[in-house]
């Protein structure tokens, strides 16, 4: 996302401050009251809105597919029986149980507050991760103006997928393909705020840990992060100066190690060994020629469904307001590089590509033709897609700032704004209906509750449950009642020796 040359001088343009000290991105001061920084925090708004708004919805949350079976584990045995659980029968992925605990350990109050805590999570790393890429670059941004990229990338990577609920609202699949992308992105922070010694070890440790700790939660966000490292093993050398290539080499080996490690963890369990054999997902089955083209006809029908969501073009156009409003700084230390736009959109584009592409070819033998519908498994590569188009954005703006006339640039402002204001308007509907629904569901949910929690109380041993999807979450006795998982671990949730399926819910 490089918008600026690092290290050579470029001419005083309209506004620039450069030589005045003071307040503000690159050290820089921009004015509370300009206008740019009010049209800035104006737009910023309307995400942050959007993902208030959402986080709220989460107080409609309830336990449902999966969840069912992890809570009696978390109440009986711990945290720690839940993550011995997973390495030992279910799929070897105990970074991913530990995280499932800690929201488990709080059964109903951790499914309500999940949304707004991962979103916040989400929304913290962008914010920081812009920001610290233009002290990077060496470039100044108006107040509220990496808070706007921020924000409309959070609100796009969780709220414009085919199911939302799914992506931010069931804490099982969040865990796995939403958050975990999210963790290993934040590893890159303190690699680049280190500027001392002692910085770059613990940005050294950090990607270590963190690789380790990927490698145990999502088989898909490792093979994105080893996607992205190797191509900054390929290319960095390109892309940073000199004295920074050392540090960069060694920070992406040490993260890349570690990522291996964590994977062979996760592969040599007993877990993920009986999840391959019920599957059927073994290491021919993925390399297979019919696999490798099924899974190339799988990801070719996600990228069209991607590209055919309009609401990602406000994360462009709120790339292309970076590009446009930011100006160079004369602080800080170079590190990049000056910018080439067009090997560097294409290395982004190829690493969105390649790594999509991958995480299908893994998770086809799992999920076979579904993978095109499966939209939760998306999430890994998708945010580094909606990190390239921002990055592609500040490139095209970059572009139209050096070269193009003042009110050209004026009106790629105007229509940038707009189209980040229209995005997040798109988004808002089909977050309403989900709200929607998930208030009647919540409803039911709890009335159903107290009737299985009043029957266990009474001395019960079988009680009825009558199913509550949502948003295609899978529940007991669906399909006319011919498939009951997960009823049994329902049962054990209440302490009922069994469930048999009702059609009316209490």
């Amino acid at each position: 996302m490089a918008v600026g040359a690092s290290h050579t001088t470029v001419p005083r343009e309209p506004g620039d401050s450069s030589g005045q000290p003071g307040r503000g991105g690159g050290g820089r001061w921009w004015p509370p009251t300009s206008p740019v920084t009010a049209l800035a925090l104006v737009l910023a708004a309307l995400p942050l809105a959007l993902l208030a708004a959402a986080a709220r919805l989460g107080r409609h949350v309830r336990p449902s597919a999966d969840e069912w079976c992890f809570l009696p584990v978390v109440r009986d045995q711990g945290i720690g029986g839940l993550v011995g659980k997973f390495y030992v029968t279910d799929n070897g992925r105990v970074g991913n149980g530990l995280l499932v605990g800690l929201y488990a350990r709080f059964p109903v109050a951790g499914h309500q507050w999940y949304a707004a805590l991962s979103a916040l999570l989400v929304l913290a790393v962008l914010w920081a991760l812009v920001a610290l890429v233009l002290r990077r670059a060496r470039q100044s941004s108006p107040r509220g103006l990496p808070l706007l990229v921020a924000a409309t990338a959070t609100a796009v990577f969780l709220l414009a997928t085919p199911n939302t609920y799914k992506t931010l609202y069931w804490p099982a699949g969040s865990v796995s393909h939403t958050v975990a992308p999210v963790l290993a992105c934040s590893a890159v922070l303190p690699a680049l705020a280190a500027g001392t010694r002692r910085g770059r070890a613990a940005a050294l440790a950090a990607a270590a840990v963190a690789g380790v700790f990927t490698g145990t939660l999502s088989e898909e966000t490792s093979v994105v992060a080893l996607v992205v490292l190797g191509g900054l093993l390929l290319f960095g050398r390109r892309l940073v100066t000199d004295r920074a290539w050392p540090f960069l080499r060694t920070w992406a080996l040490t993260g890349a190690a570690g990522v291996v490690v964590g994977t062979a963890v996760l592969v040599t369990s007993p877990g993920s060994r009986h999840r391959r054999e019920r599957f059927g997902a073994g290491t021919a089955s993925v390399v297979a020629p019919d696999s490798l083209a099924a899974s190339a006809r799988g990801f070719a029908g996600i990228a069209e469904s991607v590209l055919t969501t309009w609401q990602y073009a406000g994360v462009l156009a709120a790339g292309l307001l970076l590009g446009l409003l930011v100006r160079p700084s004369r602080t800080g230390t170079a590190v990049l590089r000056p910018c080439r736009p067009l090997p560097l959109a294409c290395a982004g584009l190829l690493a969105v590509l390649v790594s999509g592409y991958l995480c299908t070819v893994i998770t086809y033998p799992v999920f076979g033709p579904r993978v095109v519908t499966a939209a939760r498994t998306w999430n890994d590569y998708l945010l580094l897609y909606v990190l390239v188009l921002a990055g592609l954005g500040a490139l095209l703006g970059r572009a139209l700032r050096r070269r193009a006339a003042r009110w050209w640039t004026a009106v790629a402002v105007a229509t940038a704004a707009a189209l980040c204001a229209v995005s997040a308007a798109g988004l808002a509907p089909p977050l309403h209906r989900l709200g929607q629904d998930m208030g009647v569901r919540a409803g039911r949910w709890d009335r159903q509750d107290a009737s299985l929690r009043a029957a266990a109380a009474r001395g019960a041993e079988v009680a009825p449950y009558t199913p509550t999807p949502v948003a295609g979450m899978l529940e007991p006795f669906r399909d006319g009642g011919r498939r009951a998982w997960p009823a049994r671990c329902v049962a054990e949730y209440y302490r009922l020796d069994a469930v048999t399926r009702s059609t009316r819910v209490p």
